[in-house]
């Protein structure tokens, strides 16, 4: 699947497409190696760089379904990070693994659904065979911006 026909999936099923997030920090948003893109930890932006559409800790300051939706918004630029790294002429083969951090509570233990926001956006986008992946999800005590959530993933591509 190459970056304009996932670009087409993601308005087709109803969402914005953003812009690459910008590093708030010394990284890149994505690094290939090998037949591998290592798409680096995003954040649920609302303006890329300039505000988050969450800000806070689950379930105290931020509740469920909000934190949700942030997965599903870090799935967004997840997409498009990958996309931006396979250009006009890789091919996304297979989605293989999403990692999310929920900044919660200590004795919140609900991450999993917090991070199907963002699996469940692949699979919608990408379908069953190429979106389906391996997942970790963690409860952090924080994370960068105060955000609610950040994911990061590993895709297997070919033509780069």
């Amino acid at each position: 699947m190459n970056a304009a026909e996932i670009r087409r999936r993601v308005e087709d099923a109803g969402h914005t497409f953003p812009p690459v997030g910008t590093p708030v920090a010394a990284y890149v948003p994505s690094r290939r190696c090998g037949h591998e893109v290592f798409v680096s930890g995003q954040v649920p932006w609302e303006e890329v760089g300039k505000s988050a559409m969450a800000t806070g800790i689950v379930p105290s300051q931020v509740d469920e379904p909000t934190a949700v939706r942030a997965a599903e918004r870090c799935g967004l630029f997840i997409l498009s990070a990958l996309c931006d790294a396979l250009g006009e002429h890789g091919e996304l083969e297979q989605m293989v693994k999403l990692v999310a951090f929920v900044a919660a509570t200590p004795d919140y233990t609900n991450h999993p659904k917090v991070a199907n926001g963002a699996s469940r956006l692949m699979v919608e986008v990408l379908g069953e065979d190429v979106g389906r992946h391996a997942r970790s999800a963690i409860g952090v005590a924080s994370l960068p911006l105060g955000v609610p959530v950040e994911v990061e993933a590993i895709a297997r591509v070919r033509g780069l």
